[in-house]
């Protein structure tokens, strides 16, 4: 990541801070993400960054929000859209430009201070990786590659104890008639199916438990195969996950 200071490679490189935290409309957005497809100097910077960012909250326990505090959220956000014209637009979707409610003037304001914190977040997100690592009821996340041309996807394995999810975020759907499926290969043997097959919302998002008994798994992939699954695959792996 480039240091505070130091003259940048590329004048759009302050922009990549933006650019992982959503803060740029949608016509900036497209601008640089095309920008990134050139320049390899922007191209890392902005992995590094979203390295950092989807790590911070590695270590942090979850909890379950209560029914009443849920409904609360999800009210005050569909009157909100409501008063801003927005009722059409479906839930979970995103609204460039925007970030947590605040107007682009006032997000690019930020933008500065949330680059730093991701920077700073390099060596909170190690401590907490150390602390998981302590305890076997921690929560082990492991980030897979993902051959998603086009979009910003993640995908991580979250493994507790012998239980593993298969997590992913901003993943295109399935072309029309597939569905994901999930394999376990060990070694140099060939990929085994599994009875895990999966899709993703409006907005992406999307899990599934991996089943299965993965001793000697080295490897978790998703292909997308036709409806119903696959005994073998049909498709190259759009995601790969090393364990």
């Amino acid at each position: 990541m480039s240091s505070p200071g130091q003259e940048p490679d590329c004048e759009r490189l302050p922009d990549c801070a933006a650019y992982v935290l959503w803060a740029l409309d949608e016509r900036e957005a497209e601008i640089h993400g095309t920008h990134l497809a050139e320049c390899p100097t922007c191209r890392v910077e902005v992995l590094q960054l979203q390295l950092v960012a989807d790590s911070l909250a590695v270590g942090v326990s979850r909890a379950r929000a209560h029914q009443s505090l849920r409904a609360r959220i999800v009210g005050t956000a569909y009157a909100e859209a409501e008063l801003r014209g927005a009722s059409r637009q479906e839930p979970g979707s995103v609204t460039f430009g925007r970030l947590g409610g605040l107007s682009v003037s006032w997000t690019r304001r930020l933008v500065p201070a949330l680059a730093g914190a991701l920077v700073l977040g390099v060596g909170l997100a190690a401590g907490a990786l150390a602390f998981s690592s302590k305890s076997s009821e921690k929560t082990e996340v492991i980030r897979a590659i993902v051959a998603a041309p086009g979009h910003r996807a993640t995908a991580e394995l979250r493994k507790v104890g012998a239980q593993l999810e298969l997590v992913v975020v901003r993943m295109p759907a399935p072309p029309p008639g597939r569905i994901y499926e999930v394999w376990l290969e060990r070694g140099t043997e060939a990929p085994e199916p599994t009875d895990a097959l999966f899709s993703v919302t409006t907005t992406g998002n999307g899990s599934v438990g991996v089943p299965g008994n993965l001793h000697g798994v080295s490897k978790v992939l998703v292909t997308d195969e036709p409806l119903g699954g696959s005994p073998k695959p049909t498709r190259t792996p759009v995601i790969v996950g090393s364990i």
